[in-house]
């Protein structure tokens, strides 16, 4: 059962999605709730999982020795928890995302050349269970 979200806890984790970083006090003040509450607050949506880490988001223009893609993948047979397990053991992976429609899953994935973008590629489709991608490189984030 997912856990019981009330309105200061939404907007703990908005806060907390604009500025991973935010002081507690800050936080705090800017909620018009005691520190230990907020502190508290943080502790129970780690806990329960609902803020599952706290993470860093560059600047796309800084990586520009990247190479980022998308890939629709379409499983067959397999168990798809399995088979979504074993494609986060892929360092290239950096997101995994569920979807509708003629795909199953939608990877994001980040390498350092094309050569490190096929293999992971190449990883991809040997997953037991993967019937087929379709992955389309990002050439510019607009």
């Amino acid at each position: 059962m997912a856990p019981t979200l009330d309105t200061l806890d939404q907007a703990l984790i908005a806060r907390l999605r604009a500025d991973g970083r935010a002081p507690v006090a800050a936080l705090a003040k800017e909620l018009h709730a005691a520190r230990g509450t907020i502190q508290s607050r943080i502790a129970r949506l780690v806990a329960e999982g609902v803020i599952r880490r706290f993470t860093v988001e560059v600047d796309p223009g800084l990586e520009m020795h990247t190479v980022r893609a998308l890939t629709m993948i379409q499983l067959t047979g397999a168990t798809p928890r399995g088979v979504r397990a074993l494609l986060r053991t892929i360092p290239e992976i950096r997101t995994l995302h569920t979807t509708n429609g003629s795909w199953d899953l939608v990877a994001e994935l980040v390498a350092g050349s094309l050569g490190e973008l096929d293999g992971a590629l190449s990883a991809i489709r040997s997953v037991r269970g993967v019937a087929n991608t379709e992955t389309s490189i990002l050439l510019a984030t607009l």
